[in-house]
């Protein structure tokens, strides 16, 4: 399988720009490449990757105004033009939604490094057209010819590269005899059947919550700034409210790698119990989030990325992963004798089975994890 690797970069002044550059310049092919793709389908033309690839070098490329496009690698349009290819493909697929143009406000700065420049020295890595670049990584970076999708991003405070080599499976010694079922939740992250404590809900810690106190106050005060130097319609952006966004924003970033860490760490303890499997539900994430009184605290426990991580983690080390139906009665089932609870509703915390001849009483979510531990496939 790929194993993808990402390393923290710490360029030169002189080799941030070239990298900021990067980043604009396939921002600019991208979104120059679905405009044309746009205009191609209300003329009847079959749009294609190849034909837009062929306009942009015979028109664009060209062009006196254009020829900052090549103080970058050559391979940055190119492989833009690729990814918007791939964009079109997962939505005529139903995979995602309809690629949209990206913005330089909201859209993530990254950029393709070109694979076979890439060249690992003395705590130094090249980059085609911006040089050797020093860096820091906890990883054992292996020396390679080829490494799979290179791409180097901005997060807003530092710069990263990320990419994959082929990795073989871990072969790890597996309890034939566990086989883990986990129940994801708002209240906690994860109830697991074989572990005594739940897993945490992060965004209930005091420095989660601090720091969203901090957050809200900043955003006030960013309100209050642009209300004060409105000019008629138009907003004003100074200095400090520069400031104050940028504050913001290494705040959105703190927040979101506290999560993902937290994430990591909850599925690599569910991994190192080397269960069999495991099994999880299949939830509809884009359905819950429509609920107006749930959808933030869904969002922040990050339901999707655990899932995601789990996934990988158990191919990784050839642990079986199983879906469930979603609409498999988890909760219903009393985890004792099998009967189903059809009248449980979701305020119901407690499960106390109706049937006579049990009676069971057990937290609604522990209930839930035991059945999809017990699960057996059709």
């Amino acid at each position: 399988m790929i194993k993808a690797i990402k390393i923290r970069l710490l360029p030169t002044k002189e080799q941030e720009i070239l990298m900021f550059k990067s980043t604009d310049i396939a921002r600019f092919a991208y979104n120059w490449g679905l405009a044309k793709w746009e205009e191609m389908y209300k003329q009847g033309l079959t749009p294609s990757k190849s034909k837009i690839k062929k306009e942009f070098n015979n028109t664009i490329k060209k062009q006196e105004e254009y020829k900052w496009l090549y103080e970058v690698s050559g391979q940055v349009i190119p492989q833009a033009f690729d990814d918007l290819n791939t964009a079109y493909q997962n939505f005529f697929k139903g995979k995602a939604e309809k690629p949209k143009f990206k913005t330089k406000k909201k859209s993530k700065k990254s950029f393709y490094v070109r694979y076979d420049a890439i060249k690992f020295k003395d705590n130094q890595v090249n980059m085609e057209k911006i040089g050797k670049v020093a860096y820091t990584s906890n990883y054992d970076i292996p020396r390679l010819d080829k490494y799979k999708n290179p791409r180097c991003y901005f997060d807003g405070k530092y710069w990263y590269l990320t990419l994959g080599f082929e990795h073989g499976e871990k072969q790890t010694e597996l309890n034939k005899d566990l086989s883990i079922g986990v129940d994801l939740g708002i209240k906690d992250l994860a109830i697991v059947n074989c572990l005594d404590k739940p897993i945490k809900n992060i965004n209930k810690s005091i420095e989660v919550r601090r720091l969203k106190k901090k957050l809200k106050r900043l955003q006030i005060q960013v309100s209050r700034k642009y209300e004060m130097n409105k000019n008629e319609k138009q907003f004003i952006k100074t200095n400090n409210i520069i400031k104050l966004e940028m504050q913001i924003k290494l705040i959105y970033r703190k927040l979101s790698n506290i999560r993902n860490n937290h994430i990591h760490q909850a599925t690599n303890k569910i991994v190192k119990l080397r269960p069999y499997r495991v099994v999880m539900e299949d939830l509809n994430i884009s359905g819950m989030m429509k609920n107006k009184h749930l959808s933030e605290k869904i969002q922040e426990q990050k339901l999707y990325e655990f899932i995601r991580q789990m996934k990988y983690k158990c191919e990784f080390n050839k642990i079986e992963f199983v879906q469930v139906d979603r609409f498999y009665p988890s909760s219903k089932t009393c985890s004792c004798c099998g009967n189903i609870k059809s009248d449980l509703k979701l305020k119901d915390r407690i499960y106390v089975c109706n049937n006579h001849d049990c009676k069971l009483v057990i937290d609604r979510d522990k209930n839930a994890s035991i059945n999809l531990g017990n699960y057996k496939l059709a």
